[in-house]
């Protein structure tokens, strides 16, 4: 393989001039209807590299415009929700922007599209790829299911080429929509740093050294294993101090109180959390709890990251490969709640591991797992899809 471009196989080098790897920077359109937070992070890493254009609501992304790096080029548009009739005449617009900015690559930061699929046949001249976060809809996941299944299928097979988060994901991403495997291609999830930025610009600072707290932070879906966590507090005995803040949107995790050991442990914040309180969750935080029942990728790891706090987490979808790689915290076996409480115990016991596993975490955040390392990465896979796109229309 000596003298490959990062991205090419042999294949691709018997059939693809090197000049096409070294033709000028790709422009991409970027297209995206949520995943707020991980948008942030892939645009600005991205632009650090490539010429951007960002498409996505102005309803969502109007008040997070100033988290944007001012290389992307964002486009606020007024994006119909999925049951508007007025996404025919959207979908119009997307098109005339996609014929006035003549990008080399259009990528769908998401799968969950509905009426993206209708204008992609129109696309053919421009290579599309589709990030598929999530390969399979995660059980108890009411936002995610309301679109139908065939939409987000469609989606990610009507584009030539697929992005997952990890290496374990391709095959499953590959099988369930029915693509080669070589076009399934894996970009890490970039770490999330706005909220960390925010605490700088703010000059916030933990606010209690009191307690040993454990933070769930997030969407409440079944998924995530709320019951794990609880069942494991029900174990501990030996952090006399403990305290579990868990807060986001979704179930109530009130209606799981019979799981607990000690309800007075339990600070529930059941609600949209502002960006602030975010951030003082993160800060206040010893370590941040991913005990979920499945899982591809987890953005709650890489909001960790950036605050430089150890995780204790659940083997599931590329959650175990990631932490044990980089040495950021502990796994322990899906819905062993002996092991997660021990794993709890451990490092609440030993301050100089939890400080071990933390400054790991902030080195890969701020190292290999940075927004511009991650942005390094997609540019060298557009140069490869483009090329490749290239020589197919050349033989044609």
């Amino acid at each position: 393989m000596d003298g490959l471009h990062p991205f090419q196989t042999e294949d691709t080098r018997a059939r693809i001039p090197r000049a096409a790897f070294e033709a000028p920077t790709p422009k991409a359109l970027l297209l995206v209807s949520e995943l707020e937070d991980y948008t942030i992070a892939f645009a600005n890493g991205l632009a650090q590299h490539v010429p951007v254009v960002l498409a996505v609501p102005r309803r969502q992304y109007a008040e997070l415009a100033e988290w944007f790096d001012p290389a992307v080029d964002l486009r606020l548009l007024d994006w119909p929700r999925h049951r508007s009739p007025s996404n025919l005449a959207f979908l119009a617009q997307l098109v005339d922007l996609v014929r006035r900015e003549r990008p080399d690559i259009i990528h769908a930061l998401s799968n969950n599209t509905l009426w993206l699929n209708l204008v992609v046949p129109l696309w053919r001249g421009t290579p599309v790829i589709t990030t598929v976060h999530d390969v399979n809809v995660h059980p108890g996941d009411t936002e995610t299911s309301t679109l139908p299944g065939w939409a987000t299928s469609l989606m990610a097979r009507q584009s030539r080429n697929l992005i997952v988060h990890g290496e374990a994901l391709r095959q499953r991403a590959a099988e369930r929509f029915k693509k080669p495997l070589q076009r399934v291609h894996t970009l890490p999830h970039p770490t999330i740093i706005r909220y960390a930025d925010l605490a700088r610009r703010h000059g916030l600072r933990r606010q209690s050294e009191e307690a040993f707290t454990v933070l769930f932070f997030g969407r409440i879906y079944a998924y995530k294993g709320i019951d794990l966590l609880m069942r494991a507090e029900a174990l501990v005995q030996n952090i006399p101090n403990l305290r579990i803040v868990i807060a986001g949107r979704g179930d109530d995790p009130w209606a799981l109180r019979s799981n607990m050991g000690d309800p007075a442990r339990y600070d529930v914040r059941h609600r949209f959390i502002p960006d602030r309180d975010v951030t003082q969750l993160f800060l206040d935080a010893d370590l941040v709890a991913l005990p979920y029942s499945e899982a591809s990728q987890s953005g709650v790891l890489h909001i960790a990251a950036a605050f430089g706090k150890p995780v204790v987490a659940t083997d599931v979808g590329e959650l175990g490969t990631t932490i044990r790689k980089f040495r950021i915290g502990a796994v322990v076996p899906p819905n062993d709640a002996g092991a997660f409480a021990a794993a709890l115990e451990a490092l609440a016991a030993d301050i100089d591991l939890r400080n071990r596993l933390g400054a790991r975490s902030l080195a890969w955040a701020e190292g290999e797992n940075a927004p511009a390392k991650v942005g390094a990465k997609a540019e060298r896979l557009y140069r490869r899809i483009r090329a490749e796109h290239q020589h197919r229309e050349a033989e044609a």
